[in-house]
């Protein structure tokens, strides 16, 4: 067995509504699908999962601070956090939520571009990444405190989901 590891982890809001978490996803798994294989080729053990943001109190044991999130071995692949209004989690909410754009070759990206997820995480395995310190104090972020609070209250639909 390899002392070599890697985690990749993905962590979001929703994967049925949220165009951009359904997205990042499906990007996320073809680049996945592609570096894994050579990854486990250089000597490296690879796990890759995924873990749905459900409650705020999940969101805080993660130290979740935007949707989507990618990390590798814990950290982060973006350096920092830039957001914009998301419709698909403010109509989940009922509230006004903003989640994550990726910035990457000087444009920004509701759902990143593949070539940017595997350059960041080749650049985390490898030793490159330019990766943000997350050894501050963790505070839930209003944006995502405003979100739980939001899905919590609102009406349960005739469908039996809050989906509208």
């Amino acid at each position: 067995m390899s002392n070599k590891k890697i985690i990749v982890e993905y962590f979001y809001l929703d994967l049925k509504t949220c165009d951009r978490c359904i997205g990042t996803d499906n990007v996320l798994d073809e680049v996945m699908l592609t570096l894994a294989p050579a990854l486990k080729l250089a000597g490296y053990e690879v796990e890759y999962g995924k873990i749905e943001m459900e409650t705020a109190d999940l969101a805080e044991q993660h130290r979740f601070l935007s949707s989507p999130t990618i990390r590798v071995n814990g950290q982060d692949i973006c350096k920092s956090v830039a957001e914009n209004s998301c419709g698909c989690c403010s109509d989940i909410s009922g509230t006004d939520v903003d989640c994550r754009v990726f910035e990457y070759n000087g444009e920004s990206y509701e759902v990143p571009p593949k070539e940017m997820l595997a350059e960041a995480i080749l650049n985390a395995v490898f030793g490159q990444a330019e990766i943000g310190c997350s050894c501050s104090k963790y505070v839930l972020p209003e944006n995502l405190k405003t979100f739980y609070e939001g899905k919590k209250s609102k009406p349960i639909c005739s469908c039996g989901s809050s989906c509208c």
